[in-house]
């Protein structure tokens, strides 16, 4: 049998929260809350509810306030305000704050309700559908460019991937955030790296000082990137992300704009993954990276900060750690060292994720010609073949 679509309805009565189910439960499997309140912790543990229906008039937190929380918590979930008070404000305050899709009025006859469920769903459908056609084929496109780009600068990509785990990881625990910009941005993040003389990307790995001249081209770098993906649509907040990750989150001068947490979420993450990536690259041990970081007033936004922290002392507890020839290196197993050829070529950086096309590379390389074993990162909940 295929599973009902799951929506939620929310009423302080009872007997309304009774009889929206009897109406609905026919199409729809019903999950009911009693208060605004509990309607987010439902919607916090529950990313499947398609479509929220809330009362106005409820105690504590009413309809507006709730369905413009919820519209945080679970973006993507259609919202209808049901209320027996049709007033002008509350239905103004509604659409406004909670981006409301239909307003109703009590009593409302079941054939208008229904109907009313039936179109939230279907643009439920409409919108995650969307978002995940758009998802995965920018994802893909991107992920391929990545790669043939790796074989160009392996270790700026290297150094992409390890960014992207990171970043992913520091956004998925900002309550609503959407996470494929994010994770986007910090793959193309190192993409301007190919301009680069060969001299001052080794430096940069290595923490070996820097030219002026070099300095200043790497300061054009995210420039640089977001005019690569200037012509690409619908990469708006990929290019917010790129072009402001420089920005300082409480800047000196007050004139400047955007700050604080007008700056793009993708902007701050990838302003506290990058520094710290290239202080770990320096040799800087996690603490004293994290220390280091948290001298710099005013560069980070310190809340993402804190949880990056609390995140990197979580990181490797569902991994296993193994050193495998390179014939043995799999699909889904992450570099922990860089990979270098006998003479000691870069072939891929560490932090890289073996991918198809990497795996039959590496079957390919004539025995004795890369330097082995390799240290290798692979998820429990994943096990290669």
């Amino acid at each position: 049998m295929t599973e009902k679509t799951r929506i939620l309805c929310v009423d302080d009565e009872p007997s309304v929260l009774e009889g929206l189910s009897l109406t609905l439960r026919r199409g729809y499997e019903v999950v009911q809350a009693a208060s605004g309140v509990a309607g987010l912790e439902v919607l916090a543990r529950d990313t499947t509810i398609a479509a929220i229906l809330s009362d106005m008039r409820m105690p504590g937190m009413d309809g507006a306030t709730f369905l413009a929380k919820a519209r945080t918590v679970a973006p993507d979930s259609t919202r209808i305000l049901l209320t027996g008070h049709a007033d002008v404000a509350a239905a103004i305050a509604a659409i406004n704050e909670g981006r409301i899709f239909r307003f109703l009025t009590k009593p409302c006859p079941p054939p208008v309700l229904v109907a009313a469920v039936d179109a939230a769903v279907e643009m439920y459908r409409l919108v995650t559908s969307e978002r995940v056609l758009l998802e995965q084929t920018l994802r893909g496109s991107i992920q391929m460019l990545a790669d043939v780009l790796a074989l160009a600068a392996p270790a700026a990509f290297g150094q992409a991937m390890r960014i992207q785990r990171h970043a992913r990881n520091l956004a998925s625990k900002v309550p609503g955030a959407e996470l494929w910009p994010v994770e986007v941005a910090a793959m193309l993040s190192q993409v301007g790296f190919v301009s680069l003389a060969p001299s001052t990307i080794e430096k940069l790995q290595s923490g070996k000082p820097i030219a002026a001249d070099e300095q200043q081209a790497i300061e054009r770098l995210p420039a640089l990137a977001e005019q690569l993906i200037a012509r690409i649509p619908r990469l708006d907040a990929v290019r917010a992300a790129l072009k402001h990750q420089g920005a300082p989150f409480e800047p000196t001068n007050m004139a400047v704009k955007p700050r604080g947490k007008d700056l793009p979420l993708g902007a701050r993450v990838l302003a506290i993954v990058c520094d710290y990536d290239r202080l770990e690259t320096a040799g800087h041990a996690a603490q004293v990276a994290l220390d280091t970081m948290r001298g710099r007033r005013g560069r980070y936004d310190p809340e993402l900060l804190d949880a990056f922290a609390t995140g990197l002392g979580s990181l490797g507890k569902d991994a296993d750690v193994a050193e495998v020839a390179i014939r043995m290196v799999r699909v889904g197993m992450i570099f922990l060292d860089d990979v270098r050829s006998q003479t000691g070529a870069l072939l891929v950086a560490r932090g890289y994720e073996a991918n198809p096309g990497l795996v039959e590379r590496f079957r390919n390389f004539a025995p004795g010609s890369v330097r082995e074993p390799v240290r290798v990162m692979t998820k429990r909940a994943f096990r290669p073949e």
